[in-house]
């Protein structure tokens, strides 16, 4: 799901489908709108936009459309940081303050929020390494304060690249140049740009051009998997009904029902003191259970842990299982290979890490099996697919 504020900005880039294009002026008339849409001003004094009716997924506007433009793990921790590499680092505060290509992601907080380059970089740019080829369509970025002061990048461009070792940049629609993309006007506003073509890519790479005092960058990158079969399949928005998610144990803090981690409660993002699925015991027996309830081509998964008491927990690496009658399974296996894929998990209790399966399976049922985890099996999950 997007953030509201992202929400916002996507659709005031972005001319809904079920919309259109409302009269430009001093004023949004939100009646020009199809299908109830509400106007929005557009971005530097382009017309109004019309952001679509409530009830839609993602960015899809009607049933027939959709864009793709969602966003692929910087600000959720999906893209991990060592994906994140930059040309140089900005030291602050007698070099105790690092301000690292990690730490742009959007919306982060904290007096050391954001990546800024070295004041002696005379050629500075941010990379994200996506690990696998997929669909880029555009950046939306934010600036930063820092020792008091708004940094943000005023222009820039994007570079792309396939094997990380040669990169082009995207050119401009008269095909005469390197495209120079507007940036932002103050730290914290979020400037959406949406590329003219898709880029299918690896590398995705941000050059500052014109910085406002200094280089500094919070960002995500927008797009989708290349199969286009990567939606939510309803944990988190509780299409899954509770009945549907089992476990092979349950851990119950002090040993009371009250305070039991139920698998029901291993939806992705849930809040609440008790927020996730944990299992009785630390053992590679255990497993969570996704009934779909009904056969899916399930793509791949996102996992992510949760604190029990201030104590961290999560699962560090785990196998999947698959079956269509929850009695025979099939432990997923790349091509090729005599035993189960073992999947890197997560690395802290609130990160997304996404895993996509590189072949794709028909099924029903899902498992998750832990294999490796810090302070006890706890998960919160969604499945991916189509």
């Amino acid at each position: 799901m997007l953030g509201p504020r992202l929400l916002a900005a996507l659709c005031g880039a972005l001319l809904c489908a079920s919309g259109l294009r409302a009269a430009s002026g001093d004023f949004c008339d939100s009646s020009q709108c199809l299908n109830g849409g509400t106007c929005l001003l557009g971005q530097d004094n382009t017309p109004f936009y019309c952001l679509c009716p409530q009830g839609f997924t993602g960015l899809i506007c009607n049933e027939t459309e959709k864009a793709c433009a969602m966003p692929l793990g910087m600000e959720t921790g999906s893209i991990a940081d060592s994906q994140i590499s930059a040309s140089s680092v900005h030291l602050g505060f007698m070099g105790l303050q690092r301000w690292a290509p990690e730490l742009a992601r959007l919306h982060r907080t904290g007096i050391v929020n954001a990546w800024t380059a070295s004041n002696y970089d005379k050629n500075p740019w941010i990379q994200v390494n996506l690990m696998r080829k997929m669909r880029v369509t555009g950046v939306v970025t934010q600036g930063a304060s820092r020792a008091g002061s708004a940094e943000y990048l005023k222009t820039f461009k994007v570079a792309y690249s396939v094997n990380g070792r040669k990169f082009q940049f995207i050119q401009d629609a008269e095909g005469t140049g390197d495209k120079i993309f507007v940036g932002n006007m103050d730290n914290n506003g979020l400037k959406v740009n949406l590329f003219d073509f898709p880029l299918e890519v690896q590398y995705v790479r941000l050059v500052p051009i014109i910085c406002h005092r200094g280089c500094t960058l919070r960002f995500e990158l927008l797009g989708c998997e290349l199969n286009g079969c990567a939606e939510p399949l309803g944990m988190k928005d509780n299409t899954i009904p509770d009945k549907q998610i089992t476990a092979s144990s349950i851990y119950r803090t002090w040993g009371l029902n009250a305070f039991s981690w139920y698998p029901f409660y291993a939806r992705l993002d849930k809040q609440g003191k008790f927020n996730a699925w944990t299992a009785q015991t630390n053992d590679a027996s255990e497993w969570l259970q996704v009934d779909l309830g009904f056969q899916r081509q399930v793509t791949g998964i996102i996992t992510q842990g949760a604190r029990d008491f201030g104590h961290i927990q999560y699962v560090a690496a785990y196998k999947v299982a698959y079956s269509n009658d929850s009695k025979n399974w099939t432990e997923y296996k790349d091509q090729g290979a005599i035993e189960g894929k073992i999947f890197p998990g997560n690395l802290d209790n609130n990160s997304h890490k996404k895993n996509m399966f590189e072949m794709p399976f028909l099924a029903r049922f899902v498992r998750i099996l832990p294999v490796a985890w810090h302070n006890r099996i706890t998960m919160r999950v969604e499945l991916l697919g189509c």
